[in-house]
């Protein structure tokens, strides 16, 4: 998969609605909103160039803000699952460290409906 990481400088946090459907994989997930999910990424594989899909994602909470902060996110105009959304995931892990950031351990999933298509956005906040 193929993806191109922008820096974004958050000056002050962004805030969100609660998701009314708690599982963030489930395209239902959005309605004529835009919803946040934050996960734990596991302590051995959140800075490596070749995570174990299955340990990569650790706990999922439904997050009504995107704290202020310097983050590396990723987009692509479709509702991903989470298999797609592991592989990019991990494609934004290993470009962000080829980049020489360091990601943290914290991942924003965002999901919003724009000009008539979903998109989904991936956030990591970049320690200094």
């Amino acid at each position: 998969m193929e993806i191109e990481i922008f820096n974004l400088n958050l000056s002050s946090p962004i805030n969100f609605s609660p998701a009314k459907n708690p599982n963030p994989f489930e395209q239902t997930v959005i309605k004529d909103t835009e919803v946040l999910f934050c996960f734990d990424l596991d302590s051995t594989q959140y800075l490596s160039f070749e995570p174990d899909r299955e340990k990569l994602l650790k706990k999922i909470e439904n997050s009504t803000e995107l704290p202020m902060g310097n983050y590396i996110f990723t987009q692509k105009w479709d509702f991903l699952g989470r298999e797609n959304i592991i592989e990019l995931i991990i494609e934004m892990q290993k470009e962000a460290l080829w980049q020489r950031y360091k990601p943290g351990q914290k991942l924003y999933l965002r999901y919003l409906y724009e000009d008539g298509k979903y998109v989904t956005q991936l956030f990591r906040q970049v320690m200094n």
